[in-house]
């Protein structure tokens, strides 16, 4: 198994002198952070998509094992909320197709106040090359329900396991041969650090889910005190002892 493990962004200005030199240049945090990760979670471009130039250009300046998951357009998610997905989803691929081999893992994060329907769903999903991963994190307790997964399943796309407060905020469902899982916060006494006991329930999870042969990523979104730089070291050196290859990290 190869296990991606990153953070959800990369420039945060607190994690000066955690991750980055205090005399490093902004403009050379990106190459400062593929030396000590192999994959990143782009959710700026949840916010604002980015033109396909500067995709390209991310790509010529990351290390060639380097992989984007990329964050789907809010356009998309939020405010078409699904619906139409054939343009929004076109323009997407189009701007993200510029990272070229360096393009992972599309996740999809559904509003919480959008309802299950797996109809919608399914049509949005089909739009998607069939090459491209995708991953939903729907977060309204009406989709966890049979239907859905079967969506899932059928189109090869994974529901991502999230955690918020050391617990999982969704059924750990298997729906495809790779996963995706995101730590949102913790539960430790350095706000919003993670344990190392919860981290290791995740290596765990992980461990028991996916073969040696398939691919899962794992993306640290509790930025705030670089606490997402600190836990992704630790769940590495937890997943690593369960006998699973993590990427690198600090």
């Amino acid at each position: 198994m190869t296990l991606y493990v990153g953070t959800s962004g990369w420039q945060y200005k607190d994690w000066r002198g955690v991750l980055y030199p205090a005399g490093l240049p902004l403009r050379l945090w990106l190459e400062e952070y593929t030396a000590h990760f192999a994959t990143v979670e782009l959710n700026n471009a949840f916010y604002r998509l980015p033109s396909r130039e500067n995709f390209e250009a991310w790509r010529d300046r990351v290390a060639p094992d380097f992989v984007v998951a990329v964050k789907a357009s809010r356009y998309l998610t939020h405010i078409k909320r699904l619906k139409d997905p054939a343009e929004p989803v076109e323009r997407l691929m189009t701007h993200a197709e510029g990272l070229g081999p360096r393009l992972g893992p599309v996740l999809l994060q559904l509003p919480p106040t959008l309802k299950a329907d797996p109809g919608l769903l399914d049509a949005c999903l089909a739009r998607f090359p069939s090459s491209t991963r995708v991953a939903v994190e729907p977060r309204h307790d009406s989709w966890w329900t049979p239907e859905v997964r079967a969506v899932l399943e059928s189109r090869g796309a994974a529901l991502c396991w999230a955690d918020v407060r050391a617990r999982p905020v969704a059924p750990l469902w298997r729906t495809t041969d790779w996963g995706y899982v995101r730590f949102h916060q913790g539960r430790a006494k350095d706000w919003p650090r993670y344990g190392r006991q919860s981290l290791t329930t995740w290596a765990e999870r992980i461990a028991a889910t996916w073969t040696p042969a398939q691919d899962v990523y794992a993306y640290f979104n509790n930025d705030p005190n670089a606490a997402a730089v600190k836990d992704a070291k630790v769940f590495a050196s937890a997943a690593e002892s369960l006998g699973l290859t993590p990427t690198r990290t600090p």
